[in-house]
């Protein structure tokens, strides 16, 4: 917060209200969403519960890890990290939903095709991007383009876009206090709390529907998520997501306790060195609705989409470490045969696990390797070596040189690596959850439908690069900006992470000289 200062036309000095940084506004937006899901999902709060307790008992039994997140600034936010996910209809809502991210200090990270999973959707994850602004808020929010195009009946299609041409998903006064920021560059106080509060508007569930049950049922024989987005007034959040640093156990506790888990946890196994994300949830609920008749009255019916989710973050993988990780989840599904369920979890489990002995399990060979990206830091040390640092190139430490300057530094105890966090998602995982927790039809609940097409394998599914570029050109004219690369900004923040700890080693040796 600061205040600004002017003069007014007679040499008054005028204070501005007090203005509130993007930071701010987001994490007081994470804390009104939380709110609002909880209410609007108890059993949301159950599991918020159970993640605090998972992560209170790591941290108490396992103290490296308390001081792995101390020193990456991690522990503090460990228990306001959420994710969210929505699904939008048009262009246009996509246009201004990253205006209102923009606000909040969010901005589009990657490019996420799910449509080879089986999800008629593209998506991109809206985040803050630097280290400082993660760990003040580290909110993130998956956001889902609806294909139209991948509707096959083309009546359907035209009465898919009709309803969505109908609906207005933003209230007035958040599209005036979106331009007032765009013009001002921040937000007052009293600006920021009532941006909050229309912004939430957005987000909230209607069990009114704009549809007939017809239509609806139409849309649901397509794909349950076609139905949960043009079905409905606004892009409802369909869940929430808090970070725990056990996924294992929150599964195994969920059941305890009687909140129905998904019966795959996605992404790699367990490991000593976490990697990437791996993620779990408890089955969507079943919700009375009322769909819309033609003469204004209403008719009920019911609908299945929202649910909770859990995730446990690991470092994140360059392009190496994450073929090789693509390579051998790809070997592992070959080897089930059969998609992985309830039936066959403890198989899957089992070779998920052996086919992941080739991936090291070491944060000291996955840096030397070249597998994942990691913070360096300086440590307090005796040592009256003076290393030779001006030919470290940080922007490619993995050149001959820099790699044996950085690797005598590690030996020496003067630098230490800290893996940097993932902070973003897995495609067909992602597909995975959603496909978990959307039903075919609206009266059926049969929980192995619900499973036969919960994993698919990860290659399968696309982020930016070959082969998806006319899809991901048609994103981002949609977006009305480009995404950013995730591997760029990861190798960004171990480069600028590098040439700081080379700036403090400098110092010592220079103040040793003087």
């Amino acid at each position: 917060m600061e205040q600004q200062k002017h003069l007014n036309k007679k040499g008054h000095i005028l204070v501005n209200p007090t203005f509130i940084n993007s930071d701010a506004i987001r994490h007081n937006f994470s804390i009104a969403m939380s709110e609002m899901y909880q209410k609007e999902v108890p059993l949301y709060g159950d599991l918020i519960d159970l993640v605090s307790e998972v992560n209170t008992d790591v941290l108490h039994k396992q103290p490296d890890i308390r001081q792995q997140l101390a020193h990456t600034g991690e522990i503090d936010r460990l228990g306001m990290e959420r994710h969210g996910a929505i699904r939008l209809g048009t262009a246009d809502e996509l246009s201004m939903m990253r205006r209102l991210f923009a606000v909040m200090g969010m901005h589009p990270v990657g490019y996420y095709d799910l449509a080879p999973a089986g999800v008629p959707v593209h998506s991109t994850a809206f985040r803050a991007l630097d280290t400082q602004s993660l760990n003040n808020s580290p909110f993130r929010v998956f956001t889902s383009l609806l294909r139209l195009d991948l509707i096959d009946d083309e009546a359907l299609r035209q009465e898919a876009i009709a309803a969505l041409d109908k609906r207005t998903i933003f209230t007035d006064n958040v599209v005036n206090l979106i331009k007032r920021f765009e013009e001002q560059g921040e937000l007052t106080a009293a600006d920021a709390k009532q941006f909050v509060k229309e912004a939430l508007e957005t987000f909230r569930w209607h069990d009114k529907t704009p549809v007939s049950k017809a239509l609806y049922q139409q849309l649901l024989s397509q794909h349950g998520l076609i139905a949960d987005v043009v079905g409905f007034k606004g892009p409802h959040i369909n869940h929430l997501t808090p970070r725990t640093l056990d996924i294992d156990a929150v599964q195994a506790g969920m059941q305890a306790k009687g909140i129905p888990p998904k019966a795959i946890i996605e992404g790699p196994p367990r490991r000593r060195c976490p990697i990437l994300l791996r993620q779990t949830s408890f089955k969507a609920l079943e919700e009375a609705v009322s769909f819309k008749n033609p003469n204004g009255g209403y008719q009920t019916g019911h609908h299945t989409a929202r649910f909770g989710e859990i995730e446990q973050r690991g470092v994140a993988l360059t392009p190496k470490g994450r073929a090789l990780y693509d390579q051998l989840l790809s070997q592992a599904r070959r080897q089930l045969g059969v998609t992985p369920n309830a039936n066959n979890a403890s198989e899957y489990y089992q070779v998920l696990e052996s086919a992941f002995a080739a991936f090291p399990d070491d944060y000291r060979a996955l840096h030397d390797e070249g597998l994942a990206y990691f913070y360096y830091q300086t440590v307090d040390s005796d040592t009256d070596n003076e290393p030779t640092l001006d030919f470290i190139d940080v922007e490619n430490v993995n050149d001959p040189l820099s790699k044996q300057v950085i690797t005598d530094l590690l030996e020496q105890g003067m630098i230490r690596l800290e893996p940097i966090v993932y902070e973003d998602f897995l495609p067909v995982s992602a597909a995975g959850i959603f496909q978990s927790n959307l039903h075919d039809d609206s009266t059926n609940d049969n929980e192995n439908d619900n499973e036969k097409d919960n994993e698919t394998d990860e290659h399968s599914g696309k982020q930016s690069g070959g082969g998806i570029n006319s899809n991901k050109e048609a994103f981002e004219n949609a977006l009305g900006a480009q995404v950013y690369d995730e591997l760029e900004l990861y190798q960004t923040l171990q480069a600028e992470s590098l040439k700081a700890c080379l700036g403090q080693l400098n110092s010592k040796v220079l103040k040793r000289v003087i």
